[in-house]
């Protein structure tokens, strides 16, 4: 589904803050409180709204630990089965697949080496999962998108 422009905004609206008023998002996007309500229900309906949650920053978790995982997948691994692996870990900000040797690339934040260690262990030990490599984070130089994570 392709959204149009004013659904566009108002997703835009939400993504900033999904706690803000229907009324403060139709000020903005030029429409009553009903009137968004109703489009969020709809794209909620839709599908193109798939929730709401919470980012938090992992600093404030105490997690300033930072890596990178490439996971490469035993065959025939599906992009949903490595999702279902992964989203059981808290410490997973991101995972995607990718193009190159490895089939996905996981950011994971932890409190300490030993955490990463721990968590990256855990990983590996998928049943998806045939390999690993990993690289830690040294500074972060430059965020525009994402996590919200330091940097």
């Amino acid at each position: 589904m392709r959204l149009n422009d004013l659904d566009e905004r108002i997703v835009h609206a939400l993504a900033e803050d999904a706690r803000r008023s229907y009324a403060d998002i139709g000020q903005e996007v030029g429409l009553s409180a009903p009137a968004v309500k109703r489009r969020v229900d709809r794209l909620r309906a839709d599908g193109a709204i798939t929730g709401f949650t919470v980012r938090v920053d992992p600093a404030a978790l105490g997690w300033e630990t930072e890596g990178f995982i490439e996971i490469f997948c035993r065959r025939n691994t599906s992009p949903e089965a490595i999702h279902r692996g992964l989203s059981r870990y808290p410490e997973v900000a991101s995972a995607s697949t990718v193009t190159g040797e490895a089939d996905a690339l996981v950011q994971v934040f932890a409190s300490d080496m030993r955490h990463f260690e721990r968590v990256l262990e855990r990983i590996a030990g998928e049943p998806f999962v045939e390999r690993t490599k990993s690289v830690l984070v040294l500074s972060p130089l430059l965020r525009r998108y994402g996590s919200g994570a330091p940097g």
